[in-house]
């Protein structure tokens, strides 16, 4: 049988057709998934979502956040969802408890039990109004909650466990100050966490309407900076023993 003009002595080979961008992406897709393991690839579908999730509840709310368009965006299918965590309503609390969980890993990082206990203070006020600055998800999804009166974080079983041990950490720089001569007695240590957070997060969370009824740009840099100094000044005044 004669051979095809290909397989002829001779022939020139016909040089494979390049991919295009999207094929290359997707063979790059399925080679990484092929070499990750069931367990590795469940943790990044499920950390995708997540991610997705939060964003989604962050610039719509619960209400106006959809399912289908956090499935789109992952690249999820809905089982996945309900598989990962239940279901909307679900989704919404690990979203919340996520968020605040960062953010006292974050705090509890601080080393703060080998400096003097009003650096150390000052230290958690600059990392925490740092990070409601840096973090705009935050601010939206407790502004949310707010309003639907804490419906879904009252149902979470984390929070109250990830926050006690930063009331604990406040409550040793009081009590090491006041030992030390630095700090006025009888502070409650979540009385001035929250006053910490107010400072960090009022002016941010009404920034919009604030700023068009004094007619005057909260969100600048200038005046943020301005008022970090202002809150810093208030909180030194607030602990600080009166030598008088």
């Amino acid at each position: 049988m004669a051979a095809s003009p290909s397989e002829q002595p001779g022939a020139a080979k016909r040089p494979n057709k390049p991919d295009s961008p999207r094929e290359a992406n997707a063979a790059k897709r399925r080679r990484g998934e092929k070499g990750r393991t069931p367990v590795v690839a469940a943790e990044n579908t499920r950390e995708r979502i997540l991610r997705v999730a939060i964003a989604e509840f962050s610039e719509k709310g619960y209400s106006g956040a959809r399912v289908d368009v956090i499935c789109k965006l992952s690249r999820a299918n809905p089982r996945m969802i309900y598989h990962y965590f239940g279901g909307k309503d679900h989704l919404y609390i690990a979203v919340l408890e996520q968020v605040l969980g960062e953010l006292r890993t974050e705090e509890l990082k601080l080393d703060v039990a080998h400096v003097a206990p009003i650096d150390g203070m000052m230290q958690l006020f600059d990392f925490t109004y740092d990070h409601f600055g840096g973090h705009p998800e935050l601010i939206h999804l407790l502004s949310g909650e707010n309003l639907l009166k804490a419906r879904f974080l009252r149902q979470s079983i984390k929070t109250p466990i990830i926050a006690s041990p930063l009331i604990k950490l406040i409550d040793g720089l009081l009590r090491r100050g006041e030992k030390e001569g630095d700090f006025r007695r009888g502070i409650d240590p979540l009385q001035l966490y929250v006053t910490m957070v107010g400072f960090s997060y009022f002016h941010r969370s009404n920034a919009y309407t604030l700023s068009v009824i004094f007619q005057s740009d909260l969100l600048a840099p200038a005046w943020q900076a301005a008022q970090k100094r202002s809150a810093k000044e208030m909180l030194l005044r607030f602990l600080r023993r009166d030598r008088a």
